[in-house]
């Protein structure tokens, strides 16, 4: 008697478009079933597995039918987290890790590579970024709407815009394939229990999603709707540290602190849609559009204290004492020196400038696809598919100060500190810095001197950018009758055009006629409490409606920094591939794979400007620069089927990856030293010339990639064991180095130059090195060890990873994103309607990217982490309720804090910041 069994996924939470498309895949493997068992079967036997257990045997299923080494996430596991993107799903998988930010995970590392060496695909398509590199923020991209999410972490030839470290292709669904009408939708509210540390703030947010997918003519046309709609809080307390100086004894002293609370609110809308048209088994076109709109504003206040290196203003004599023209510097008086740090003391003579902060980022992506097959013949197949892919983000980076007086002027407190074993400290203080009669919007430190007349009031940075990428593809495909090695062959061509555009607009803001005016009452709030530090309540008002109203003048800032700073980068690249695909027989071992190459060539330009100089003495030019080169790509994948669902993979390929953008700009700063310009001047020394920017010449970092993974799976592949390692090969690495640059016609002032060349700073194309690492990952479910364990199984990843990189030749540079050691475990039960599961993810210390002086981009070595979730919930069996179900979820259940450190020592804490657990209740539904 023969048996036919069913698998059937079922909702439980989120992700309502996603859950549909595991319902599709399911559907898809039922009908396969059906079409392979006999037709005489007389009797049905329904095994149902739900939820968890059915998107866990979905992606193993997927893992192990790939040619490629990949990890998979199906719909259940991205809806069923509590994610607000889909960064934290991907963080959860072997070998992956993700990188904080505001709270929210946003920057993906594989194996060891940071961001920039990561190419993100949106079915299939190369997609642009909201940042200012290449490195995809995944928070762009609601969970909701995605049926499914493959990494390749071995390319193929036919893999367009694979990336160096890993390909992330996001998936959305295909109707005609889930083959019936479906409605469905969920709605979840949030709590974030730290609080809503600002006025004006909420610690209360909403989600939901719905989605509708039907069939139409006879099953030939097919839609797909979805809708993601975010309203999400969360709050933050940061402790900022300049940096550490040594004091007097030697010892390394805190030298400045810039403490904040932060309330920021997400608010996402996103839109999916796909149409299919399918009337017969030959033809099959496919329509389908992306659209997100991203709106982040945060609110920081808190107060900026310069102490040891906050110096003096203007002419003090000794002993210093406070002048109508001189405000003496701040003076230290240690306590308690431990092993070389000062962790107690007090400075006297500080001058505090109170923060009212606010950023916004408003950003818009559209991403279009229409995708047509033609089966000419029984052998011939042709594919052609076009693309756009669209980005235009707009920041505000808004800084308003104000303190006890105009720079001279004003009353010094004197600022005791203890710090605690995480490099925080504690303070106390004489003043009160809640008093609105006391505190007054000025420039406390005078900054901006020259430029505003006393001092900036305020600083506002207005970047925007824009990024698009348009795309053709044309493929052909012919299938190999007989029992030959090879299955089929597929060659084709891919056209791509991307440009980037970042326009750098800055003003300083000044209190008209340099008054020290208190805070209008209309826009006075009640005051910031920074009680975590010991620092009680400072002053705090609307600071963007202040701006907003007209109070300050905006004066553009005439820098040559921020002139240099606007850039476009264009590429043009031309993409051909070929690849052979193999099913054969190795022996008594079946063998798959396929291997291939794949040509690229690349046009590069960049247009920008050279600029020297600050205020009315700027000079600039414009300027332009590019390089055209050709690479050639092999790549190959064999699966040894070694014994029954035990398989040995190896892969090999070249890779590369394209330089950062920002390095790649032709615009620079640059310096022209009269005093040098005379007959000893030599290019690499006593030049007049100098400068420092980006190299639009710049080639992208070559590796060769070898990878092999030993694969056991068991249970009906519900199960696997995986052992994998791999070793990349750099032949090149792009660093900043100084080289001999020529400035034939960069402006002088009227002087005529000796000479023309000079050393600039810039990003170059220097040696390489390798990256190696083994990873190890375990899934199974405890009812293959005891029937009473049914319902419960885990997911264990742990991966190890090194590296060695030396452009210059002699010394090691450190990999950013790279932790050496990354893991990941999930538990979970699934049974009679509840569904559990508690994740923790961990990665070691790494070299992370984070915002730096005047929002700009910095590294910064960031402390090891542990981040746990958890949830629980019940689905609906029967009944009127049947297809509802409710959840409870939080995220970051430890509230695990994210640190940044210098100089190897985590008592020198630059950045520490508590964001509090955030709590999840929803409620969904399909019908």
């Amino acid at each position: 008697m023969s048996h036919r069994t069913i698998t059937r996924a079922r909702l439980l939470s989120g992700g309502a478009v996603g859950v549909l498309a595991a319902l599709a895949f399911a559907g898809s493997v039922q009908a396969q079933s059906a079409d392979a068992a006999p037709q005489q079967a007389d009797e049905v036997d329904e095994i149902i597995v739900t939820g968890i257990r059915a998107s866990i045997r979905s992606s193993i299923a997927q893992k192990a039918r790939n040619t490629s080494i990949v990890e998979v996430i199906t719909a259940e596991d991205i809806g069923k987290l509590p994610d607000v993107s889909i960064a934290e799903s991907l963080a959860r998988l072997p070998g992956l890790t993700v990188q904080r930010l505001d709270g929210r995970g946003q920057l993906i590392s594989i194996r060891g590579l940071g961001p920039d060496f990561t190419t993100a695909l949106l079915n299939g398509r190369e997609q642009v970024t909201t940042g200012d590199n290449r490195g995809v923020e995944f928070d762009q991209y609601p969970s909701e709407l995605l049926s499914g999410v493959t990494i390749y972490k071995t390319p193929d030839a036919q893999l367009i815009g694979q990336g160096l470290a890993g390909t992330v292709d996001l998936q959305t669904i295909r109707p005609l394939a889930y083959g019936q009408r479906a409605l469905a939708g969920n709605i979840r509210y949030e709590l974030n229990d730290i609080g809503a540390l600002n006025a004006g703030s909420t610690d209360e947010g909403v989600r939901y999603s719905f989605s509708y997918i039907d069939q139409f003519a006879d099953d030939t046309i097919g839609v797909a709707f979805g809708y993601a709609q975010i309203e999400s809080p969360y709050q933050s307390e940061r402790f900022n540290a300049w940096g550490y100086p040594n004091a007097a004894n030697g010892a390394f002293v805190i030298g400045g602190t810039k403490p904040y609370v932060m309330s920021s609110e997400l608010e996402r809308d996103g839109f999916m849609g796909t149409l299919e048209f399918r009337p017969n088994d030959r033809f099959h076109t496919t329509i389908d559009a992306f659209y997100s709109e991203f709106q982040n504003t945060q609110i920081l206040r808190g107060i900026e204290f310069p102490l040891a290196w906050g110096g003096s203003s203007g002419a003090c004599g000794t002993p210093q004492v406070q002048t109508p023209t001189c405000r003496p510097g701040p003076v230290l008086t240690i306590n308690t020196t431990e092993d070389g740090f000062v962790t107690a003391g007090s400075f006297s003579n500080v001058k505090g400038v109170l923060r009212n902060d606010v950023n916004t980022r408003d950003s818009e992506i559209t991403s279009i696809g229409w995708n047509t097959v033609f089966d000419a013949t029984d052998n011939w197949s042709f594919m052609a598919d076009l693309s756009m892919s669209r980005v235009e983000r707009t920041d505000v980076v808004l800084e308003t100060y104000a303190g006890t007086g105009r720079d001279v002027a004003g009353a010094l407190d004197t600022l005791g500190f203890t710090i605690n074993d995480d490099g925080v400290p504690t303070f106390s203080s004489r003043l009160n810095y809640a008093d609105p009669n006391l505190i007054r919007l000025t420039s406390p430190q005078g900054w901006g001197g020259d430029i505003i007349p006393g001092g900036q009031d305020g600083y506002l940075n207005n970047p925007s950018i824009e990024d698009e990428i348009n795309a053709v593809r044309l493929e052909a495909r012919h299938t190999f009758a007989g029992d030959g090695p090879f299955t089929d062959l597929r060659f084709g061509v891919n056209i791509s055009e991307r440009e980037k555009t970042f326009v750098n607009d800055q003003f300083f803001l000044g209190v008209p006629g340099g008054a020290s005016p208190v805070v209008p009452s209309a826009f006075l709030l009640p005051a910031t409490q920074l009680t975590y530090l010991g620092l009680g309540g400072v002053l705090s008002y609307d600071a963007l409606g202040l701006v907003n109203s007209g109070f300050y003048n905006r004066v553009r800032n005439p820098n040559a920094d921020v002139l240099s700073g606007n850039w476009q980068v264009t590429e043009k690249v031309n993409t051909g591939y070929v690849q052979l695909s193999i099913d054969h027989m190795l022996g008594s071992m079946p063998l798959r794979g396929n291997i291939g190459l794949q040509y690229v060539g690349t046009d590069q330009s960049s247009n920008g400007f050279a600029a020297s100089g600050s205020g009315a003495s700027t000079r600039s030019t414009a300027v332009s620069g590019g390089v055209e080169y050709d690479e050639f790509l092999p790549a190959t994948n064999f699966i040894l089927e070694v014994s029954e669902d035990t398989y040995l993979r190896f892969a090999a390929a070249r890779t590369l990856a394209r330089a950062r953008m920002d390095d790649m700009r032709a615009s620079r700063n640059f310096g022209f030293d009269v005093s040098r310009n005379n007959a000893s001047a030599r290019p690499d020394q006593n030049s007049p010339w100098s400068g420092s920017g980006g190299n639009p010449e710049l080639r992208p970092t070559i590796a060769n990639v070898y990878d092999i993974s030993f694969e056991r799976y068991f249970a009906n592949r519900t199960g696997y064991v995986s052992l994998a390692g791999f070793y990349k090969e750099l032949e090149t690495f792009v660093y900043n180095r100084n080289q001999i640059f020529d400035f034939t016609g960069y402006p002088t002032g009227g002087v005529t130059p000796v000479i023309n060349q000079g050393v600039v700073s810039a990003p170059d194309n220097g040696e390489g090195g390798y990256i190696s690492g083994v990873e190890f990952a375990l899934s199974t479910p405890f009812e293959i060890f005891h029937p009473a364990l049914e319902g419960f199984g885990a997911q264990f990843s742990v991966s190890q990873t090194s590296s060695e990189i030396t452009p210059d030749g002699v010394n090691s540079t450190p990999l950013p994103g790279l932790s050496e050691t990354v893991a990941n475990l999930t538990v979970y039960y699934e049974n009679n309607g509840w569904q559990l599961r508690a994740s923790n993810r961990y990665r070691s210390d790494f070299l992370g990217e984070v915002a730096g002086f005047g929002n700009g981009r910095t590294l910064r070595s960031v402390a090891a982490e542990n981040i746990v979730d958890a949830q629980i919930g019940y689905e609906f069996q029967s009944g009127i309720l049947e297809g509802a179900n409710v959840l409870f979820q939080v995220n970051n259940l430890t509230d695990e804090p994210f640190k940044t450190f210098q100089n190897g020592d985590e008592r020198q804490t630059i950045d520490f910041q508590q964001y509090g657990r955030t709590f999840l209740v929803g409620v969904s539904y399909r019908y």
